[in-house]
């Protein structure tokens, strides 16, 4: 049966629901999908918001109020809803959702962005050491795994349009892009690229300098799926054209129960 997930980094939940988000997901009918960067704390929201669109809500919102904070809606009640990692430092800035359903688990995640400061850049990094060990041990209980999110870093030279840039920008730096091919070559697989091996898409543009009408973008928005499940991943799609923020949602289609 087929699985239809979308991943999107809304950058500010009230500002994309104005620019249209609900009309895009009546007109989607997804199965599940994972908001990123809500910027809104739940008792903020009416809780029936997406109930007419067949929807329960899964929230994790950060203690800071305007900041971060991650959302999943579904059209299936799942068997078990866990709230972040257990870890106080990171779980206080609303990163992590996890619904199991049935043998299979989904995950929701809003990885640091580093961009800001060398500080952050340096909690990014600490997370992703800390995340690490922490997916790793859920994998031995829940084998059959997806991580959907924005993980603010670029994995390969193909997934940025200037792959030969000397900044050292946090995103695209080595030590976050090793952690990457870490992810990628021991616990999961990347969805995208388990159909397109060689294909350039991107998720995310700056809004300065015209980037999205230059296509000057990176791709750091992934849906992962666990080491020996690939072929479980049926279609994916960069939903390019729409503009609710300066990511676009990513879609992946799984064959799942």
């Amino acid at each position: 049966m087929a699985k239809r997930i979308v991943s999107y980094n809304v950058n500010g939940l009230r500002a994309a629901t104005q620019k249209g988000l609900t009309d895009f997901l009546k007109n989607q009918n997804f199965d599940l999908v994972c908001f990123q960067e809500t910027k809104m704390d739940q008792s903020y929201a009416d809780p029936d918001m997406y109930f007419s669109l067949g929807y329960k809500a899964y929230w994790h919102c950060a203690e800071k109020k305007g900041y971060s904070g991650v959302l999943v809606l579904s059209k299936e009640e799942p068997d078990q809803v866990i709230i972040g990692c257990g870890i106080e430092e990171y779980d206080r800035e609303g990163r992590i959702i996890r619904l199991d359903f049935g043998d299979w688990t989904l995950l929701n995640c809003y990885f640091p962005s580093g961009s800001v400061s060398e500080e952050r850049h340096q909690f990014k990094m600490k997370f992703l050491q800390d995340f690490y060990p922490w997916i790793k041990t859920l994998l031995y209980e829940r084998k059959k795994l997806i991580l959907v999110g924005d993980y603010n870093i670029v994995h390969l030279a193909l997934d940025i349009h200037n792959p030969t840039r000397k900044d050292n920008p946090s995103g695209y730096r080595p030590d976050e892009r090793a952690w990457m091919d870490a992810w990628y070559n021991e616990l999961f697989e990347d969805a995208f690229r388990c159909l397109y091996p060689d294909r350039q898409e991107f998720s995310w543009w700056s809004y300065r300098a015209g980037s999205y009408q230059k296509n000057k973008g990176w791709r750091i928005d992934y849906q992962s799926i666990s080491k020996t499940h690939g072929h479980l991943v049926k279609e994916y799609k960069h939903h390019r054209d729409v503009r609710f923020s300066d990511h676009c949602p990513i879609e992946g289609v799984y064959d799942l129960p």
